[in-house]
């Protein structure tokens, strides 16, 4: 319960920070517009890049918002008009944001993550940006191959064995752990650790945790060696992302329409992953990665 509301403070004390800027998002000094991203590497890459886009084809100034803060506080603060963008997740925006039950095909959660968002928030989710960022069940290499743990499934054997790790976003989500946990019968003898999410490879590959939950797109699952354990029961939803924008911003700067819809389909899963181990594996600044990935596409 300490942990819960220490939780609770943290994202109240994030939104606050956010509403204190200014009250109208399009005139801080410094930006036209502010892109904002969630609180991990692949949602700084992502900001980025719809940033960068923006300033490249537009004369509009992109004041950054990296590391805002997760699901909820970036929504909040993107209803609020605090922010004027930033990419979210489909299943994320169903699940989480919605609370919609969980239905497996990427068009219609799409579809009506978009007439809803649309109907309820005066929001835009533009078209995907052409992968998908599940979340994964992790495990170490050495462990999968020694007792032939392929899917979730094969892990529900051992878990009664078995430490967890999970971020604290993942324990309290309708699409997260107490789902996960009754669709495959994991039994941990312990409460999963509540981890910050940077935490998590660092506590499985000293072998503090044996399984955590990270995501799918991660770059340093191959370079570390492990395993992401197949969803054999379709548990989780579609996760594309998408930019998501303020109408009033729209309709105040209606180039961005266009310009925005250029980056559909302009992302893999594989390219994904290269760039963030480029960031995280190589140190790289995500400013000079995205400039560079998007010279390779054509941006």
């Amino acid at each position: 319960m300490k942990k819960i509301l220490a939780f609770s403070l943290a994202c109240l004390a994030l939104i606050i920070g956010v509403t204190s800027c200014n009250s109208n998002s399009t005139s801080i000094s410094g930006g036209d517009i502010i892109v904002a991203s969630k609180n991990f590497t692949e949602q700084d890459i992502l900001g980025e890049l719809l940033a960068q886009q923006i300033e490249a084809k537009t004369d509009l100034r992109v004041e950054r918002k990296p590391q805002l803060g997760g699901t909820f506080v970036c929504h909040q603060a993107l209803v609020a008009g605090k922010i004027d963008a930033y990419v979210e997740y489909t299943g994320t925006a169903y699940n989480a944001i919605l609370k919609q039950k969980v239905i497996n095909d990427p068009q219609e959660i799409y579809q009506r993550v978009k007439n809803i968002y649309a109907q309820d928030f005066n929001l835009k989710v533009m078209e995907p940006l052409g992968f998908e960022n599940t979340y994964a069940i992790i495990v170490r290499g050495q462990d999968a191959k020694r007792y032939k743990i392929e899917t979730i499934s094969d892990l529900a054997e051992y878990t009664s064995q078995w430490r967890a790790g999970f971020g604290y976003e993942f324990i309290e989500r309708k699409d997260g752990f107490p789902g996960l946990s009754k669709k495959y019968g994991l039994n941990f003898p312990k409460s999963p650790k509540i981890m910050d999410v940077g935490l998590l490879y660092r506590a499985l590959t000293e072998k503090q945790v044996d399984v955590i939950v990270a995501n799918s797109t991660d770059g340093q699952i191959s370079r570390l060696g492990l395993v992401i354990l197949k969803d054999d029961k379709k548990y989780f939803p579609p996760y594309e992302p998408t930019p998501v924008f303020r109408q009033e911003t729209l309709n105040k700067y209606p180039q961005l329409q266009q310009v925005v819809s250029q980056m559909a389909g302009q992302i893999n899963a594989d390219e994904m992953q290269q760039l963030n181990y480029l960031v995280e594996g190589e140190l790289r600044k995500v400013k000079d990665v995205v400039s560079e990935f998007r010279k390779t596409k054509g941006l």
